[in-house]
């Protein structure tokens, strides 16, 4: 029988993301399979409290493995801004291009090798009747000032990646999942899943 897994998210990109990345051998359910109203308020200063705190509260109500992400865009010129408000970048209700475009207005006087920026990604995983771990993983780059590619999600169309040369919205799942913030984070939340499960 495979175990079953809550991805606590509402986030389809990230649904996406994680489900391609986990072991076959896992049922995967996010919290619309599971009709799960319940919203965590992400009170959190830290994408590491947010992660927890989202892991705790959707497992405690699901009973089973709950993976929980709490990710975001951190750019050095604006003092690491938007940080753990990445989606909620300028307020509710915005779409991921408005931010994008708030987030380039903010730094349209600066020249492109100014805008260093990363991705960070903490995965909390939650196991019942266990502590609540985390795991990190970050990718550095580039804030591009001309969005490009029609992959991926959220901010990155104006994300560059110098070693690809390429935005990350330009590169194939298969090749953002190898690089990227979540990828490597989520790696290490495998390996540490599959060790409790033997």
């Amino acid at each position: 029988m495979k175990k079953q897994i809550l991805i606590a998210t509402r986030n389809k990109g990230k649904i996406k993301e994680i489900r391609e990345l986990l072991d076959k051998k896992f049922e995967i359910f996010s919290l619309d399979d599971f009709e799960i109203k319940h919203e965590v308020e992400e009170t959190g200063t830290t994408f590491k409290e947010n992660a927890i705190k989202k892991a705790k509260e959707y497992g405690e109500i699901a009973n089973i493995i709950t993976i929980s992400d709490d990710s975001g865009l951190a750019v050095d010129i604006l003092g690491g801004e938007p940080g753990v408000y990445s989606a909620r970048y300028g307020g509710e209700g915005l779409t991921d291009e408005e931010r994008a475009d708030l987030l380039l207005s903010k730094v349209k006087n600066f020249e492109q090798k100014e805008l260093k920026a990363r991705f960070c990604c903490v995965i909390a995983v939650w196991v019942p009747n266990k502590k609540t771990k985390t795991f990190c993983g970050t990718i550095e780059g580039q804030i591009s000032t001309i969005a490009k590619g029609n992959n991926g999600f959220g901010y990155d169309p104006i994300f560059y990646y110098p070693p690809k040369g390429k935005n990350l919205a330009e590169i194939t799942l298969q090749e953002k999942q190898e690089i990227s913030h979540r990828g490597k984070a989520v790696y290490k939340a495998i390996e540490y899943i599959k060790e409790i499960n033997e």
